[in-house]
């Protein structure tokens, strides 16, 4: 997983509550089964006409948005299903920092294990994060973690708040297979002790087939 550190990108305001995953990821293409191509069909629905044609309402497909990598939403984003798509589907498209007031648990915490920071501000920061995003075309923002500080040029400058684990796992880049190869030594002293002539692959594969 990509390390985060600090990351400057242009800001796409999604002005809707409650925006869940299931909008993020319709069911039919949770069967896709790596992560790559999902980006294509982030916010399937709202993002695509019949056919596939862009629709030109949703404010995605706007030129002055294209490219964006920091998405601005509001209360309780990434509800509803667990699916970890969601996330996956911000990734693939390019998002690398999320900001709104609240989240969902789950896909706050998937957010976190696929490289994308979800930041919480208060609702009148985020309001004013919206009003300059929409009046302000090109409007960025600089995120930094290791000072969990957001920021503008023109001078705004937010903190916010994470907790000290999440923050290690992003500036490490680090997801659930990072985190556990972190311990491989003490792993393969542990199995190599319980089969000193066999190899860690070895004595997890034989492990398994003792299961079967």
């Amino acid at each position: 997983m990509q390390p985060f550190s600090r990351h400057t990108g242009l800001v796409f305001p999604l002005d809707r509550v409650n925006v869940d995953t299931d909008q993020m990821v319709p069911k039919q293409f949770l069967k896709l089964q790596t992560k790559q191509g999902f980006g294509r069909v982030l916010f399937y629905d709202w993002r695509y006409l019949p056919g596939e044609k862009p629709n030109p309402d949703f404010i995605l497909n706007w030129p002055r948005y294209k490219g964006a990598s920091i998405m601005l939403a509001r209360a309780n984003c990434g509800c509803g299903s667990s699916r970890e798509h969601a996330p996956w589907a911000l990734a693939d498209y390019g998002f690398r920092v999320i900001i709104a007031p609240s989240y969902a648990d789950i896909f706050y915490n998937n957010c976190f294990k696929n490289g994308i920071l979800p930041v919480t501000l208060a609702e009148n920061q985020v309001d004013e994060l919206f009003k300059l995003a929409e009046s302000e075309e090109g409007y960025k923002l600089t995120v930094d973690l290791p000072s969990q500080t957001i920021s503008d040029a023109h001078g705004l400058s937010y903190k916010f708040e994470i907790g000290e684990f999440r923050k290690r796992v992003l500036l490490e880049g680090l997801d659930d297979i990072g985190l556990t190869l972190k311990h491989e030594a003490d792993i393969t002293a542990y199995e190599q002790a319980k089969h000193p002539h066999a190899t860690i692959y070895e004595a997890v594969d034989s492990k398994y087939s003792a299961r079967r």
